[in-house]
């Protein structure tokens, strides 16, 4: 799988705090491993504090630029983490939103797992699609029209979703299949 993301922008969101660490780092090794170029955007452009177990203090990271900085022109993929916190905090951020919404109306492929999906939910991007998430997100999912079903990784138009940390090995398999394989043409 080396190289096959020769070329390839990925934007990787994390929350200022909250961000579940192993679903941020793993997936972001992933795509790296595979060659993609990767940026870290945030709210700001301060190291961003992950969490592990969405309580407990994880590592910090470095951010490469904020929501506010940056275009969906400029990236060929998405990757939203989960972690509770973490994800409420990015739905609550119009810019995180508004990125969202630019790349799924570009057909670019994306990544979200556990609680990310919420993004999607604010973006207003789930009506029509099946996805998966942490199953307390089922009935936001369903209330803005998307189908949710209880699966280890469920890919819809170039839509990579997983429910939580035990699914990370099929997630980063596929977002890196995904990505590889570029526009995804949505209705």
């Amino acid at each position: 799988m080396a190289d096959v993301l020769t070329e390839t922008n990925v934007a990787m969101f994390i929350a200022q705090r909250g961000t579940e660490q192993v679903e941020f780092t793993e997936p972001k090794q992933a795509v790296e491993d595979a060659g993609a170029d990767v940026d870290v955007i945030s709210s700001q452009t301060d190291e961003a504090q992950a969490v592990n177990n969405d309580l407990d203090a994880g590592d910090s990271f470095e951010v490469d630029e904020t929501f506010a900085d940056v275009s969906a022109k400029e990236y060929d993929a998405l990757v939203v983490p989960g972690g509770c916190v973490g994800a409420d905090r990015l739905r609550a951020d119009h810019d995180a939103v508004t990125f969202v919404r630019e790349m799924f109306e570009a057909d670019k492929p994306m990544g979200v797992i556990c609680h990310g999906p919420w993004t999607f939910v604010e973006a207003g991007v789930v009506d029509g699609r099946t996805l998966t998430s942490y199953p307390s997100l089922q009935t936001d999912i369903r209330n803005a029209g998307g189908e949710w079903v209880d699966e280890e990784v469920v890919v819809d138009a170039g839509v990579v979703t997983s429910r939580n940390p035990d699914d990370l090995d099929a997630f980063c398999e596929k977002i890196v299949e995904e990505f590889e394989e570029g526009i995804h043409e949505r209705d």
